[in-house]
């Protein structure tokens, strides 16, 4: 055989990215802020990284950690889908990644009943 086939993409995972951002549609949270919390899946291909063993050949997830931190902590968007997108498409355009599942999290949105999370989950791709 003259070479593996991938079937299915390699992916690095990150889970329980953390920040205070000031997003939301209510006076309240844009003044004081909350925790937002960012699930991310990045479909890569891990062949070069893997042939040489350098990280310069792979996505750091200690980058893309922080640049989620970032953009959690940057400018406020009203509505966590809005967020959620800007930080595809901030991975997308920045990371050498096929794709990415983003999840956001909003564990203490303003919601009058007892709860245990909020989230909104994206998938895009080049």
């Amino acid at each position: 055989m003259a070479g593996s086939v991938r079937v299915r993409p390699d992916l690095i995972t990150l889970t329980g990215v953390t920040a205070t951002g000031h997003h939301g549609v209510l006076d309240f949270e844009r003044r004081d802020g909350q925790p937002f919390v960012v699930d991310a899946v990045l479909h890569t291909d891990f062949s070069a990284a893997a042939g040489s063993d350098e990280l310069a050949r792979t996505t750091s997830y200690a980058e893309v950690a922080e640049r989620i931190v970032a953009v959690l902590e940057g400018e406020p968007v009203d509505l966590i889908e809005t967020l959620a997108v800007r930080l595809a498409d901030t991975l997308l355009g920045e990371f050498p990644v096929d794709a990415v599942e983003l999840t956001v999290h909003k564990p203490q949105a303003p919601i009058g009943v007892p709860f245990g999370d909020v989230s909104v989950t994206v998938f895009r791709e080049r």
